[in-house]
């Protein structure tokens, strides 16, 4: 088999990766064909170059952010490539939505040499800005609101330090940076509808960071997007929020037995789940996606490509 690797170069030494690669498979080192990322090129270019050598595996090495890049392309040229991923960012939210090993190079490694590929879905989003519109794919979800100004709070050094735990001491700065609005929101051949909150999120998958489970009923494998509108103000309805997320959607899943019911409606929580989610907003807000931030925008189309990738 025909192995490439599209490598992050700021994310770790290369030799970190061929040592954990020969501890896995010995024989191979020699064959592999690494491809390096840039700041000004994240992964579309070595996804491209790598595909040009006829690779059938197709190893990404990096954050959500090279993840997010290789998935894109990947999915727009139609190749039917195997992609496996080797976590190395903050958040790896894709991998951690996966169950690929985290924090364990060999690991990762074993499960991209060794796992079966499967279908997964890839999200787009169609952002409108001063009449022009841009496209971008996407894997784990898009949105604003709480998530993107997590993003924009978060201190680069201290999320270099702690990882995902710099989000956290962000929360604060982000809620009161969120501001509640009224949005209509047009879901596949459905009726315009208003909405009000501070944030919408758009999932592929429905897991956030620290295993914050927001949308339990999503599945990169099902050709849908579940979506989540978040209004919660006041100690009492984010507390009641916080239950919702952590309990409901988490423990008691876990311990619970039988069939799990989907999750309802809150005062504070309303979701849906669709293949199309046309998004008016009254005023620019920004955007996040995968992690990263798309700039602001008062209108974006989401859709979905059903089974784009084959990911072990």
């Amino acid at each position: 088999m025909r192995i490439a690797i599209v490598w992050n170069p700021s994310k770790t030494e290369k030799d970190v990766l061929s040592d954990a690669l020969a501890e896995v498979l010995p024989d191979a080192a020699g064959d592999v064909l690494w491809f390096e990322t840039t700041a000004e090129d994240p992964g579309r270019g070595a996804a491209a170059a790598a595909l040009e050598t006829g690779a059938e595996l197709l190893i990404v090495a990096g954050g959500d952010g090279t993840v997010r890049a290789v998935a894109e392309y990947v999915a727009d040229s139609g190749s039917d490539v195997e992609v496996a991923i080797i976590p190395l960012g903050t958040g790896n939210l894709f991998a951690r939505n996966l169950d690929v090993p985290v924090n364990d190079v060999p690991g990762a490694f074993r499960r991209a040499l060794e796992g079966d590929a499967h279908a997964v879905d890839v999200g787009w989003v169609e952002v409108a800005d001063a009449g022009d519109v841009s496209r971008h794919g996407f894997v784990v979800m898009l949105g604003f609101g709480l998530d993107a100004q997590m993003i924009v709070e978060t201190d680069d050094d201290l999320k270099a330090r702690v990882g995902w735990l710099a989000y956290v001491e962000s929360l604060g700065r982000a809620v009161s940076g969120s501001e509640t609005l009224s949005f209509t929101i047009t879901a596949d051949d459905g009726p315009e509808r208003v909405e009000t909150g501070h944030t919408l999120l758009v999932g592929n998958c429905g897991t956030l960071q620290g295993g914050v489970t927001l949308m339990p009923e999503a599945d990169p494998s099902d050709g849908e997007l579940d979506y989540v509108v978040v209004s919660a103000e006041g100690l009492a309805q984010w507390l009641a929020t916080v239950k919702t997320i952590v309990w409901d959607h988490g423990v008691k899943r876990l311990v619970g037995s039988g069939e799990k019911a989907a999750p309802a409606d809150t005062e504070s929580l309303s979701r849906g789940r669709a293949s199309t989610l046309a998004v008016s907003l009254p005023e620019p807000r920004l955007l996040e996606i995968d992690g990263e931030e798309l700039g602001e925008t008062r209108e974006f189309t989401v859709t979905v490509q059903p089974s784009a990738l084959r990911v072990r």
